[in-house]
């Protein structure tokens, strides 16, 4: 019988050193993988970098193709540009021409060539600016001209067809240009503003009024402002105008002679046109008001824009009942509290009132706004014009005037910077 003892296997002397081989087999297995992956990495890292070399080096740095441009962009472009800055850029390319001559960039242009700003305006040579508008003014349609330089104006009317805007500013524009002006676009001419033109004459602009029968909107100084006039623009041939405005200005006081306009002249003016905005803006002196709101007159938007004194404003109650919009920018230190109160029971339609360096009491404001209610849209009161009484203060005031306007209401304040 084999003992218990027999029956194990006995381990020999060279078992534990073929363990401990195996083991640094193993392990010098892991590290000579661990140091190829290591030299794999380093050598695509290497490859990677020498790729990336020669990629930048044959990238080339393309600018951008300015001649490629859509049109339709270099289109909006050109029509902000000043008129002889745009001559220049058509210079540049031929695409860039070719927008320059498209006749949607010459439908809507403003020349003003008074005072320039640069060198190169002051030495372009006058002929130069002749001929980019004589070839492109058969395309205008909308023109704001200020300028003392008349001849280009002249070759404006002279080649355009289809004018359907003009604004003239500070420009020595006269009765045989008009005339012109009208011979060539009295079809389509619908808007005319004319502003410090001192050589065109009442019947300058009678001519206009006469052949233009499609005239909707008109600003004149009121020295051109006739009984002719208000009588041709209320003929049947002519259309109802929507818009006339009238600057009434005095530079030198008691040397300018004013005339008076027939009442008559306004009713038929008005019988005309009923829905006409008449404007009126007012830079005189006391004493040259004499003539002015002696009788009603269809006024809507009233601007005084140099002291006025009460009894203009009393008087402006009495004659204007279309009145919309009264802006009063100076009035003196005697408070305008009954004039208030007059022009609310007379001007049924006033909807908007600006008052600058006046004086109105705290009661009698609270009492205007009262009167007006909330057909007052707009409500410009300086928070000195204001004067403070018995019955409302400063504080008071603000939550008395909301009340009345229905909507939240405060006086506005003179900034202190």
């Amino acid at each position: 019988m084999r003992s218990a003892a027999g029956s194990r296997q006995v381990k020999g002397p060279g078992g534990g050193e073929r363990r401990r081989h195996r083991s640094l087999l193993m392990k010098r297995g892991r590290k000579i993988n661990e140091d190829n992956n290591s030299s794999s990495e380093e050598t695509a890292e290497r490859e990677f970098k020498r790729h990336k070399i020669t990629d930048e080096k044959n990238v080339v740095v393309q600018s951008p193709d300015w001649a490629n441009l859509l049109q339709d962009i270099i289109l909006q472009v050109f029509q902000y540009l000043p008129l002889l800055d745009r001559a220049h850029a058509s210079q540049v390319c031929r695409s860039w021409n070719q927008v320059f001559h498209m006749p949607d960039l010459w439908r809507c242009f403003e020349f003003e060539l008074n005072q320039p700003a640069t060198s190169y305006l002051r030495a372009t040579h006058p002929e130069l600016i002749k001929q980019i508008i004589k070839r492109h003014s058969n395309h205008l349609q909308y023109v704001s001209f200020k300028s003392h330089f008349i001849s280009a104006l002249t070759v404006v009317f002279v080649n355009s067809k289809s004018l359907s805007s003009l604004k003239i500013d500070d420009t020595p524009v006269d009765d045989p240009s008009l005339k012109v002006l009208v011979a060539n676009n009295s079809d389509t001419l619908k808007l005319l503003k004319m502003s410090s033109c001192p050589h065109v004459s009442p019947a300058g602009i009678l001519c206009v009024a006469d052949q233009c029968h499609g005239l909707r909107e008109l600003a004149l100084n009121y020295h051109l402002l006739s009984d002719e006039l208000l009588l041709a623009l209320s003929s049947e041939k002519h259309v109802r105008l929507e818009h006339l405005r009238i600057d009434v200005v005095s530079e030198n006081p008691g040397q300018t002679q004013f005339h008076t306009i027939q009442k008559s002249s306004w009713d038929a003016f008005i019988k005309h046109s009923p829905k006409v905005n008449l404007v009126m803006y007012f830079f005189l002196y006391e004493e040259e008001f004499d003539l002015f709101f002696r009788y009603e007159i269809p006024v809507t938007h009233l601007y005084f824009g140099r002291s006025v004194s009460k009894d203009v404003l009393g008087r402006v109650g009495m004659t204007c009942p279309r009145l919309v919009e009264l802006v009063v920018c100076a009035n003196g230190l005697r408070p305008l509290d009954e004039e208030l109160i007059r022009i609310a029971e007379r001007c049924k339609y006033l909807s908007a009132v600006g008052l600058g360096e006046c004086e109105v009491s705290c009661s009698a404001f609270v009492e205007f706004v009262k009167m007006c209610g909330g057909r007052l849209s707009q409500l410009s009161i300086m928070e000195e014009v204001l004067i403070p009484d018995q019955k409302y203060s400063l504080e008071q005031i603000h939550w008395e005037v909301s009340k009345h306007l229905g909507r939240v209401w405060f006086p506005d304040m003179m900034p202190t910077w």
